[in-house]
């Protein structure tokens, strides 16, 4: 008979994602993610495979977490201007709350595992394409109701994600809220 999981899944992917936020994936060692997950190697094995299997269900976690409800804020009916500033400033806000303390999975994805890990790459570029995807549908809906300027929604689109991406980035190196504020406003008159 096959042993039943003796832990919550989702409590040991949080605690996980804690620790990957804070180390990335190369930085976090297995025995800090036993500790923090407060479950034994041999059970993070059987339901995770592997720490590459854990950390691919973390960043199925952080999308389902991040990206979704993004996605579903842009289809809000809200105008876009409106939207993508409450995004950056929501962002800025909790950048500058959670100091340099926890790093964007994607963006650490990004730099840390997408070159040499085919299924981290797959993930990183379905939620980057559905981010994308999104954007671009609400801005071409945008100009053509004449809300915004422009001819090229696709690349304001990948501006936008940019920017949201450049802002973990920079805010890592410095989450001060004045700082970042300048990049959001610099972002908004891009978006006429």
């Amino acid at each position: 008979m096959a042993r039943v999981r003796e832990f919550d899944t989702e409590a040991a992917l949080e605690a996980a994602m804690v620790v990957f936020r804070r180390r990335g994936y190369e930085g976090s060692s297995l025995q800090e993610l036993v500790d923090a997950t407060g479950v034994g190697r041999g059970s993070l094995y059987a339901a995770f495979g592997s720490k590459d299997g854990l950390y691919r269900a973390v960043l199925d976690r952080y999308r389902e977490q991040q990206a979704i409800p993004l996605i579903e804020l842009l289809h809000s009916g809200a105008p876009v201007r409106e939207l993508v500033r409450g995004i950056l400033v929501d962002l800025v806000d909790v950048i500058v709350r959670e100091g340099r303390d926890q790093n964007c999975l994607i963006v650490t994805a990004a730099t840390e595992r997408v070159a040499h890990d085919p299924e981290v790459a797959a993930r990183i570029e379905a939620t980057t394409a559905s981010l994308e995807d999104a954007l671009t549908e609400v801005i071409t809906a945008a100009q053509a109701g004449g809300e915004l300027s422009g001819d090229d929604p696709r690349g304001l689109a990948r501006f936008v994600l940019t920017t949201i991406h450049g802002l973990r980035v920079m805010g890592a190196i410095n989450p001060d809220r004045r700082y970042l504020m300048t990049v959001v406003e610099a972002a908004l008159v891009a978006l006429r």
